[in-house]
């Protein structure tokens, strides 16, 4: 881990941080699209760009993501950076479960799995050890259950080329 990306987890936690993080996520989609993929969130952390289909628009949505590996697939989590609300994209997962990645450079399709139980409290471990932040957004959501997803590999990933409707 890098010295910045480890400063990086350690002021995660204060209220700030996740106010001007939210306010950089059009300038880390940009960079993504810029790099096709292979450079989100300034390479911090592990990041990839999950598309998803809007529920209600039918268009795909694009977001930057922190992500752990869990075997062939990655795993999410819907933290909105401890808002009350769930993040518009875990509910495009929800209606829609078919998404795409990019991720160090390659598209790939996924379906979404909703994880609960026993299983979400594994895939939690995994994600609190990679971003402890997740602890303190998590008490800030007010009660609010954050979502975490298991996105698994619905076939082999394609080198990223650029795709005209997702603006890369």
């Amino acid at each position: 881990m890098s010295v910045l990306g480890a400063i990086t987890r350690r002021i995660g936690h204060h209220r700030w941080f996740g106010a001007a993080a939210r306010l950089l996520v059009p300038a880390d989609r940009a960079v993504g699209r810029l790099t096709r993929g292979r450079v989100v969130a300034l390479g911090l952390v592990p990041s990839l760009i999950l598309t998803t289909t809007g529920r209600r628009s039918g268009k795909p949505r694009s977001n930057p993501l922190l992500y752990v590996p869990d075997g062939d697939a990655y795993v999410v989590v819907g933290s909105n950076w401890g808002r009350p609300h769930q993040p518009g994209w875990s509910m495009n997962l929800l209606a829609e479960p078919a998404a795409e990645v990019a991720v160090k450079g390659r598209r790939i399709q996924v379906r979404a799995e909703l994880a609960v139980g026993a299983e979400r409290d594994r895939l939690w471990q995994l994600l609190v050890t990679e971003w402890p932040a997740y602890r303190t957004y998590e008490r800030r959501a007010g009660g609010r259950e954050i979502r975490v997803f298991r996105l698994v590999p619905a076939g082999r990933g394609a080198q990223v080329d650029g795709d005209p409707a997702l603006g890369w």
